[in-house]
């Protein structure tokens, strides 16, 4: 079967599309042929080398962390009856919390039967592989933030696929919206879907500029963007307010100023407070999917590649020039 493959680490140029072997499932796994990928922030940086501490990636390696496809076989201990079906699902290797984010971008892909998720009729593979990171993400960062009507939310990387999930929850919650993002076309997309008002992070002092539209700071900052841009997003949150950092699209987590939180009540969340062990992620996926499914939210998918185009498919989210998710195309689309 065909798989993108890393032999060495490095720029986009090292993904490499070769024949593998095809994956045979241990007893509670499967083995999904995968139509469509999920390609994220975190697959690029990998890639090129960051970040063996938290995820000691092993050369050669394929990437890729989520897929959507239909069961070709199952395990000894797995139920027959999956057998056919459409599912999303992360890669058996992959896990919030743990695991690795591998083994995705391939024509065939194993995964745990307890991670899949049947994806309802009124949904596309390419909306519930939009959904499988962001969508049960979004929701447990929001489940978190408590988000009041008539409140101000700040969202940075607002483009992007958990941003444009989170725009339209914080906006169906009775909320105002600050997006912030870079560039013209990406805050019009958050336009697009409801956003009150909009900053370009590329502009000096923008976060004074939130602080201004929002009347002294925003109750809710929503950080997907970390590094500075994440650290300037706390400036402009409100006193007693909160601050979730779950991105990094600016590179890094939020470089956070704690003293400076700590003097103004700024209860400061980063990931892995938010999305601890007790939630239900296969609930949850399956609560993004309805809500698609009902017209209550829509999935951004900005760019699609097929498989033979993966280094541009890296290209485009290392430029900072995606929109919402992209995705790589394995096979029909279903």
């Amino acid at each position: 079967m065909r798989a993108v493959q890393v032999r060495e680490f490095g720029g986009p140029e090292v993904l490499e599309l070769v024949e593998v072997a095809t994956p045979q499932p241990d007893p509670a796994e499967v083995v999904v042929d995968v139509a469509v990928a999920d390609v994220m922030f975190l697959d690029t940086r990998l890639r090129a080398g960051w970040g063996q501490d938290f995820f000691p990636l092993s050369l050669p390696y394929i990437p890729g962390g989520a897929i959507g496809g239909v069961v070709s076989a199952v395990g000894a201990e797995v139920d027959p009856r999956w057998l056919g079906k459409r599912v999303v699902t992360q890669t058996a290797a992959s896990g919030i919390g743990g695991g690795l984010p591998i083994g995705g971008y391939a024509e065939k892909a194993l995964a745990k039967a307890g991670t899949l998720t049947e994806i309802p009729a009124e949904l596309t593979t390419e909306q519930a592989v939009g959904l499988a990171h962001d969508g049960r993400t979004a929701l447990a960062v929001f489940d978190r933030a408590a988000v009041q009507p008539n409140s101000w939310v700040l969202i940075t990387a607002a483009a992007g696929g958990l941003g444009t999930l989170l725009i339209q929850l914080s906006i169906a919650a009775g909320a105002q919206v600050v997006a912030a993002a870079r560039g013209p076309e990406k805050l019009a997309l958050a336009t697009r879907l409801g956003a009150t008002a909009v900053v370009d992070y590329a502009v000096d002092g923008w976060a004074d500029r939130v602080r201004e539209i929002t009347g002294g700071g925003a109750a809710v900052v929503f950080d997907g963007a970390g590094g500075g841009i994440g650290g300037t997003a706390l400036t402009a949150a409100a006193d007693k307010g909160l601050f979730l950092g779950y991105g990094s699209a600016a590179g890094d987590f939020a470089t956070v100023d704690t003293d400076a939180a700590v003097a103004r009540g700024v209860t400061v969340l980063g990931l892995f407070d938010i999305v601890g062990k007790d939630v239900d992620w296969v609930g949850i996926t399956a609560r993004a999917q309805k809500a698609v499914a009902e017209g209550g939210l829509e999935v951004v998918i900005g760019q699609t590649f097929p498989i033979d185009q993966v280094r541009e498919a890296h290209s485009a989210i290392e430029s900072r020039s995606a929109l919402g998710r992209t995705l790589l195309t394995l096979g029909a689309s279903l």
